[in-house]
């Protein structure tokens, strides 16, 4: 008698599991399509747009965040070096070269979550355009690493995973049609303890 309402009430459970699982699965393994990746480098210039899919929107709703409007700026995240090999932080990295025209950036290390890492308060955690020391020709080396290191130095983790932030504030590439053609600072491994 129980047989039958027993086993819709199953499968509407297993069904109703499934679904919400898989969806919220996907909400973690994506912030969107429309991806574009330049080198290490990876960004999603139509997460913040009335016309972004459906992810990026329920993507951005979960996260609670506000994101920077087309005419604002750009983020750029690295969970890679230019070589494709994940970020571990008992390497050493180096960014070289110069970031596409902005009138601001900054570069901060991050958990999964994008919250920055703050390791100490007495260690660089962030560094951005004003604060960089930079070479002759315009051009900066900062090196990545939970080691103190001479020169531009920004600390990360001794352990766990982190990903880099580069975001690029009033810049013309954030409404360029021709944002991948725009040169990117590159992110080598150096060495690994």
């Amino acid at each position: 008698m129980f047989r039958l309402p027993f086993l819709v009430a199953l499968a509407l459970l297993t069904t109703f599991g499934l679904g919400v699982g898989s969806a919220v699965m996907m909400l973690n393994a994506s912030s969107g399509f429309g991806a574009i990746r330049l080198g290490a480098w990876q960004a999603f210039p139509d997460a913040q747009l009335a016309s972004a899919d459906p992810y990026a929107r329920s993507h951005r709703a979960r996260a609670g965040r506000l994101l920077l409007g087309s005419a604002e700026g750009l983020q750029f995240q690295a969970s890679v070096d230019d070589d494709g090999r994940s970020l571990n932080p008992a390497c050493l990295y180096e960014i070289r070269g110069e970031t596409p025209p902005a009138r601001f950036w900054t570069l901060f290390a991050a958990n999964r979550e994008l919250d920055p890492i703050v390791v100490d308060e007495a260690l660089p955690s962030a560094l951005n355009s004003r604060t960089v020391l930079r070479n002759a020709d315009g051009s900066f080396v900062i090196h990545v690493s939970a080691k103190a290191q001479p020169g531009n130095w920004l600390t990360i983790p001794a352990v766990g995973s982190f990903k880099l932030v580069l975001t690029l504030l009033d810049t013309p590439a954030a409404g360029s049609s021709r944002i991948l053609e725009i040169t990117m600072p590159k992110l080598a491994r150096v060495s690994c303890s």
